[in-house]
């Protein structure tokens, strides 16, 4: 249902998704390609910061041949490059927020804003539980921060997914959907994150980001993860100890 959704949404328009780790991108483009469904964007490229599923992507739309889709090893803390700027919509189901009163979201919807040079749509995937005062405000927090971005919210579809958790089995997301005001300024300043503040508690309570960069190593295997498949980069100034 999402990725039908979300091949509507973005039928004939260039998508980029910040972090895909639910492969949405690749059920879309697929479905495309396949012809189950008859529209879909005309090009996707997935960010991520872990190499497996950068290379993963790339494997798939080539064994596949699915000419449109490619991904890219990235890091939201990292300034986006220039050369990803040239897309009209962008898709994230970022880090839930609850600890950083939507921080974490915010960055991952920067990014996404960046990515359309700040001119265009995006999807946000984030949690939407009325029975929880903390996604509520998350909520609130993130469609603020969109607003003074230039952007509104365009349509929202609430507590939609349910995904099991271990920690909140219970807990439901929603796609809030972004669209940029018209005349917005597409003058983009994009720069890494320094302030420490805005890493506290980025992937839960206390869970700062000390990698960088989870990389893939070489394996006949590629239908299972083991910890020997990959190995961890650190963001700068940290050991391995620390992770």
């Amino acid at each position: 249902m999402q990725s039908e959704f979300v091949a509507r949404w973005t039928d004939g328009k260039r998508l980029v998704f910040v972090g895909d780790g639910d492969a949405i991108s690749v059920c879309v483009s697929y479905l495309k390609s396949r012809e189950v469904l008859e529209y879909g964007p005309s090009k996707v490229m997935v960010l991520d910061f872990d190499e497996r599923i950068v290379n993963a992507v790339k494997r798939f739309a080539d064994k596949e041949r699915l000419e449109n889709l490619d991904a890219r090893l990235y890091n939201v803390l990292d300034a986006l490059p220039d050369d990803l700027v040239d897309f009209d919509c962008f898709y994230t189901n970022p880090p839930w927020g609850q600890y950083n009163n939507g921080l974490s979201i915010n960055l991952f919807v920067d990014r996404g804003m960046e990515a359309v040079s700040l001119s265009g749509e995006g999807l946000v995937v984030i949690a939407d539980d009325r029975e929880l005062p903390w996604p509520q405000e998350v909520l609130a927090q993130v469609q603020r921060h969109a607003a003074e971005s230039g952007f509104y919210v365009a349509r929202m579809q609430p507590e939609l997914h349910l995904y099991h958790l271990d920690d909140a089995p219970d807990l439901r997301s929603c796609n809030l959907l972004f669209r940029s005001r018209p005349g917005n300024s597409t003058e983009r300043v994009s720069k890494p994150v320094t302030d420490k503040l805005r890493l506290e508690n980025f992937y839960g309570r206390t869970k700062a980001p000390k990698v960088r960069y989870i990389r893939e190593l070489k394996s006949l295997n590629y239908g299972q993860a083991h910890d020997t498949e990959y190995k961890l980069e650190l963001l700068e100034g940290l050991h391995e100890r620390d992770s």
